[in-house]
């Protein structure tokens, strides 16, 4: 088997009876077959052209050495150090795949301006850019392809030579891209983002970095004899059973990579489950964990544990970790299975899980802060260089950081959770993942964390259209860096605020709390927020 799944307590009482019902409506090979019927009428017009990810093996076949044949062009030409521009499903792929095969790929998928100098600043002349965005508007993506197009002109390199744009065909980047000259992929148009690993959003830039492609389709492939068929051993049927019929229904999924050699995928799968279930009130929502994360201590009720091991073998631990969710399985495999168990998911919360209902509401917010540009609000205090401001008078009462976070984690039901959301360059502050632990720790709930506005694209949908149980901790920083963005009358560093300030205003009118705190000294204010935290 390329995958294996091992269940016990509420999880196997969950597969034991949800899966017969399941095989017995041909589920899976309704799936595999395109019937867009599964997930009710009114989801038919998305679903009936969203399902193209089923035939992603045999559809990407042709890619391979057309990628290859790029890939031995450019490092015929000093060209090998690959940069990817793209956003959630443009990047989460690509950045599991390489780290997972040891090859380097640049990601940026951020509009921090220390972080876009980053990557224009490591070697540009050995340099390719490939553009990644099905719609082709997305604007971290255009605003990226816009700067890198200045820098390479800059350096008296034609960009039509160093830029590869993968979208959808027929968009206006695919339009404007073969008009510049450069190189273009489209993907099949009936994958959504989050579906599109195996598709050419997931394996141009991970094929031009130098990942055995074939490798990758082919445990795809193998994997696909399983999950196809309505069989009682399917693990994706079994999967979705586990994750979302326990009862009572858990509706926290805990990610807990343990001795696995893949690198990164809770960050993937947490998009491809949250994007996909959190609407309409409902949802699962994926926690990346580390094996030592208080979760796993507390044991909330409503937390459900998925512990990703390296293969079968590692099923001895079963006994160690009862109640929990074993998984093992190709990267392939990973891909395959959890795409089919989040469409089955779907099916069984009644929901439609293609489309994202509340993605666009953060994004026209941005917008128009941008196009207005407001004088920024005062804080409502300032602690040791943090400037404070609430989307609630009273969160901020006590006057200090430590009292303000108290009163966060006070707005917490029962079944809440709290969400770290950080607009920082993570290149220099990558130790803000740490607050996570210490967050969780304080607040005794599931926590999440997120680079913004990467988690836009990500859980965004969730923290708006799902179970109103969330409280929200932005993290900003104020910074002197910034950069020019070609022929667009804002700056990167504007662009980054607008889409904080407009995610924390959608949040606020969805009636969720909260606390945004803005460093102005990124090491000394960082400690403050840790001190805070553990109090």
């Amino acid at each position: 088997m390329t995958f294996a799944l091992h269940a016990s307590g509420a999880a196997k009482a969950a597969i034991d009876g949800t899966v017969p019902a399941l095989v017995h409506d041909l589920v899976a090979s309704r799936i595999t077959g395109g019937d867009a019927t599964l997930w009710g009428s009114d989801a038919v017009p998305e679903a009936s052209i969203r399902l193209g990810w089923v035939e992603a093996v045999s559809v990407s076949r042709p890619l391979v050495a057309e990628i290859d044949g790029l890939r031995r062009e450019l490092a015929s030409r000093g060209v090998d150090r690959v940069v990817l521009a793209g956003m959630g499903g443009s990047s989460l792929a690509p950045e599991v795949i390489t780290a997972t095969a040891g090859v380097d790929l640049t990601i940026l998928d951020s509009t921090a301006p220390a972080q876009v100098l980053a990557a224009l600043d490591e070697g540009l002349e050995r340099t390719v850019l490939v553009v990644s965005s099905k719609s082709g508007s997305t604007v971290e993506t255009d605003s990226q392809r816009r700067t890198f197009e200045a820098a390479f002109r800059d350096l008296g390199i034609d960009p039509a030579e160093r830029i590869v744009v993968v979208t959808d065909p027929g968009s206006p980047l695919e339009e404007s891209a073969r008009a510049a000259g450069y190189r273009v992929f489209t993907a099949d148009p009936n994958v959504g983002g989050r579906y599109s690993a195996l598709t050419a959003f997931g394996l141009v830039p991970s094929g031009l970095a130098g990942v055995d492609l074939d490798e990758l389709l082919d445990e795809a492939e193998a994997s696909l004899l399983e999950v196809a068929i309505d069989s009682a051993e399917n693990p994706a049927l079994r999967l979705a059973a586990a994750i979302a019929r326990t009862e009572p229904r858990r509706d926290k999924l805990g990610l807990v990579t343990d001795g696995t050699h893949i690198k990164g995928l809770p960050d993937w799968i947490e998009q491809l489950i949250a994007e996909s279930t959190g609407k309409d009130g409902t949802g699962i929502l994926p926690v990346v964990l580390l094996p030592v994360s208080p979760e796993l201590e507390s044991r909330p009720e409503d937390l459900q544990i998925v512990r990703l091991v390296d293969d079968a073998a590692a099923f001895h631990l079963r006994e160690r970790h009862e109640g929990e969710i074993l998984v093992s399985g190709t990267l392939g495999a990973q891909f395959i299975v959890w795409e089919y168990a989040t469409a089955i998911a779907g099916h069984l919360l009644g929901i439609n899980p293609f489309d994202q209902p509340d993605v666009e509401s953060a994004k026209a917010a941005a917008r128009g802060l941008l196009d207005q540009r407001p004088t920024p609000t005062e804080p409502v205090f300032v602690e040791h260089g943090v400037e404070v401001r609430v989307s609630d008078p009273a969160l901020a009462d006590s006057g200090t950081i430590e009292g303000t976070l108290d009163a966060l984690w006070s707005r917490l039901g029962d079944d809440g959770y709290v969400a770290i959301q950080a607009y920082v360059n993570r290149l220099d502050l990558p130790q803000l993942e740490g607050l996570r632990e210490l967050v969780a720790a304080d607040s005794g709930r599931p926590t999440t964390f997120g680079w913004g506005p990467r988690f836009l694209h990500s859980t965004g949908q969730y923290h708006k259209g799902g179970p109103e149980q969330g409280v929200f901790l932005q993290i900003l920083e104020r910074t002197d860096v910034d950069l020019e963005i070609p022929e667009r009358p804002y700056t990167f560093g504007q662009l980054i605020s607008a889409q904080a300030a407009g995610d924390a205003g959608v949040l606020a009118d969805h009636g969720r709390p909260v606390v945004s705190l803005t460093i102005t000294d990124s090491s000394a204010d960082v400690l403050t927020l840790f001190e805070a935290a553990q109090k």
